[in-house]
């Protein structure tokens, strides 16, 4: 059985305009430990499906299960990186900010503080844990962010384009520090991006979705050796592939605009 299930799923916005669909019939399955990028043209849905399956958005139709369980609201069985730095509490430490989740369910202040240092660690922000966020760069808010989500232990890592307002460098190497964790946690990671070499550098398949209304054109795999080489021929090779399929859906759209 596929760890996430997603079948026919579909969002209806009611508009003055009338109702305007947001994801149109998305179906596609993903392996448990499997890193699968979702990319699309700008305003194609791929955030808006990934917040139906983080349970924030329910669908107007279609399922969503992950281990075999329907989705019906948020679970802790999802933790959830946004781009927002905002995200982090500014009058908590990187260590209150990764132990949040974990004093919200209970869990004593040695255990948490112990598990939130451990994470700290996994993302090599070992030496700044008492650092608050204004201390902290851009990049290294977001390793913060990506400690407090997996500090309870998520089945699932979800991700809407957490690297997108890094500048270059801090995204490559971003980049490789999550290619890293998710070595080291194996768990199971959805990706929204709209940058196509990111795509191939993390994933194992990609998701193309459709213009707005969004659904699934096609899944690619992407079978390069780890730690891949943003420079190689086959990576080159594997980025004009995903660019081919996003370029004639870009033409298909102006075609019809």
């Amino acid at each position: 059985m596929p760890h996430i299930e997603i079948r026919d799923v579909s969002l209806i916005y009611d508009t003055p305009a009338g109702r305007v669909a947001g994801v149109q019939g998305a179906t596609f399955n993903i392996e448990q430990s499997e890193f699968v990028c979702i990319v699309g043209p700008s305003g194609c849905g791929k955030s808006t499906l990934l917040n139906i399956i983080a349970g924030f958005i329910p669908p107007t139709s279609g399922e969503i299960r992950i281990g075999g369980k329907a989705v019906s609201g948020y679970g802790q069985d999802r933790g959830v990186v946004f781009q927002d730095f905002a995200q982090l509490f500014p009058w908590r430490t990187a260590l209150g900010n990764v132990a949040f989740g974990l004093e919200m369910k209970g869990i004593g202040k040695t255990e948490r503080e112990a598990i939130a240092r451990k994470q700290l660690e996994l993302v090599k922000l070992g030496k700044f844990v008492d650092s608050y966020p204004h201390h902290l760069s851009g990049g290294m808010q977001q390793r913060v962010a990506i400690a407090r989500a997996l500090a309870y232990n998520p089945a699932v890592l979800l991700m809407d384009e957490p690297f997108a307002a890094l500048d270059a460098l801090t995204r490559d190497d971003m980049q490789r520090l999550l290619a890293d964790v998710w070595r080291e946690t194996r768990k199971t990671v959805i990706y929204v991006t709209h940058n196509v070499s990111e795509a191939v550098y993390l994933a194992d398949r990609v998701i193309v979705m459709t213009p707005h209304p969004g659904t699934v054109k096609t899944e690619i795999p992407i079978t390069l050796k780890r730690p891949r080489d943003p420079l190689s021929v086959e990576f080159l090779d594997c980025q004009k592939l995903l660019l081919r399929q996003l370029g004639q859906e870009t033409t298909k759209e102006l075609e019809h605009a």
